[in-house]
């Protein structure tokens, strides 16, 4: 396979050399007609006794072929039948999520090809009149658009804020805020001309959780009753268990038994309260670079074989316990006995606390702030998930000093430790205790 050069003049020249050849396959081969340029990440030739063809495939880290995906390619489509070639397939190569990495190196048939040239064949036809279109409209006034969902789906939009210039004013508090079906309810009750939650009338129709909201804004004051959080957890056996884990999900899998995006657990934390109030903390963390799921495995097997175990959003957990179990035998019973006694906090917070500055959101970095806003994460170097796995990126890389890699541990430390202490001192605010 050749590499086309990534200078666009230069590209063009010699994609038009290596099509001419027709000998081998050409990756970012680029083409151009009519003002559009596209550069297609496989092209395959194959020599017939009439002439050649060629497979156009768009490689994708998706675990299968995406309605977005499908304008890009009949694009590319278009442009490269404009070229004179003749097209024999045009696929979305992605990702088999199926797939086991069962030894290291060989990733023979982790990719696999969605065909869609018969379902863009129209979309690739009709490309010449939008081109046309949008020629036209940019030899003209900036249109006026209104912001909505398309403006996040299926990706945010960096002119989104350009865009909502030319808008009235929004809402200070949007329907579409409310959790779940908030943008429905939003797109209903903005043909009666109510944008805005506290304008919502009292038969508004709205289910448990949106009316807690709802008079929330309405009354100016945040939601608790410490009484139903009380209740909701009164079965909860000691010692409560609060775990929380980082994880990293590679597209290629890097340890054998592992598949594409499986979440393998590099750190938990650990909190154990017992009866009377005191408060242990645990903890592990694998930096080696190596498949960290046996030293986490066998740190989490030394857990209290009895009691709860409390997580927020908790079937994350429940999944990485089990997960685990599969992989490491020799500590399956005590993790499946982990997995089996993990309940959920969020759903004992939604039922029982609403604070308007969670502006409808649920996460656990939504509600800390409105109750304990010293517990706040942004003086911490790890300050959310993403960071967490790119620290654990650089943290596994050859090149790390020593140093650095002392001091991506402390932050990883700091950052699950506080995931856990955050549902401690969420909990006991709610129940009206000071953690």
């Amino acid at each position: 396979m050749v590499e086309i050069d990534p200078d666009m003049q230069a590209a063009l020249t010699r994609t038009a050399e290596l099509v001419a050849a027709a000998d081998r396959p050409i990756f970012e081969a680029t083409f151009a007609h009519d003002g559009v340029l596209v550069r297609v990440d496989i092209l395959i030739p194959h020599r017939k006794h009439n002439g050649t063809v060629w497979d156009i495939a768009e490689v994708k880290s998706s675990g299968s072929a995406k309605d977005y995906h499908k304008g890009d390619l009949a694009t590319q489509l278009w442009v490269i039948r404009q070229n004179g070639l003749n097209v024999a397939s045009a696929a979305i190569r992605h990702i088999d999520t199926s797939f086991v990495l069962q030894t290291v190196g060989n990733y023979d048939g982790i990719f696999t090809d969605t065909s869609l040239l018969e379902e863009i064949g129209d979309v690739a036809d009709g490309r010449a009149k939008i081109v046309g279109e949008i020629r036209e409209m940019l030899s003209g006034d900036e249109p006026f658009c209104a912001t909505g969902e398309h403006c996040s789906s299926p990706f945010s939009c960096e002119f989104i804020n350009h865009c909502s210039l030319d808008e009235s004013a929004k809402p200070e508090w949007p329907i579409a805020e409310l959790p779940n079906s908030g943008r429905k309810l939003a797109d209903k009750w903005s043909e009666k001309g109510i944008t805005d939650i506290r304008d919502l009338p009292e038969d508004n129709g709205l289910n448990s959780l949106h009316t807690r909201i709802w008079q929330s804004l309405v009354g100016g004051e945040p939601y608790r009753d410490a009484g139903g959080a009380k209740a909701d957890t009164a079965n909860w056996a000691y010692p409560w268990i609060w775990l929380d884990f980082e994880t990293i999900a590679f597209a290629i899998p890097k340890w054998v038994g592992t598949k594409p995006y499986s979440q393998i657990p590099f750190q938990y934390s650990a909190h154990i309260e017992t009866r009377d109030g005191s408060i242990s903390h645990i903890e592990a963390l694998d930096l080696s670079g190596d498949d960290p799921r046996a030293a986490i495995a066998a740190s989490l097997a030394q857990l209290p074989a009895s009691g709860t175990v409390i997580a927020w959003n908790a079937g994350f957990e429940r999944r990485c316990l089990r997960d685990l179990a599969a992989a490491i035998p020799e500590h399956a019973e005590a993790l499946l006995s982990l997995a089996d006694r993990t309940v959920d906090l969020l759903p004992v917070t939604k039922a029982n606390y609403y604070h308007p500055d969670q502006r409808g959101s649920f996460s656990i970095k939504a509600v800390l702030p409105t109750l304990l806003p010293e517990l706040d994460y942004s003086a911490l170097e790890v300050k959310d998930g993403g960071n967490a796995q790119l620290a654990y990126f650089e943290a596994v890389d050859p090149d790390c000093t020593p140093e650095r890699r002392q001091a991506i541990r402390a932050a990883l430390e700091a950052y699950c430790e506080r995931d856990t202490w955050a549902m401690v001192a969420i909990y006991r605010s709610l129940i009206g205790e000071t953690a």
